[in-house]
């Protein structure tokens, strides 16, 4: 059986944790700050973690990591 290819654009925007969760870049922190508030832009920076719904999509993609 040959190997699973990883998709390279899922490698560069999500890692998984230690316990298999999935963390990704929050969008929308690149341009156009001055009218989104502080609180917000805090948010921003912060790691998300994807839903349930959206997990299997990416651990296809990333066969390997898990």
């Amino acid at each position: 059986m040959p190997k699973v290819k990883t998709k390279s654009g899922a490698s560069k925007r999500f890692k998984v944790t230690g316990t298999g969760k999935v963390k990704y870049k929050k969008s929308g922190l690149m341009h156009k700050l001055s009218c989104k508030s502080e609180g917000r832009k805090r948010n921003l920076k912060q790691r998300g973690v994807l839903g349930p719904s959206d997990t299997p999509r990416v651990v296809k993609q990333l066969p390997y990591e898990f």
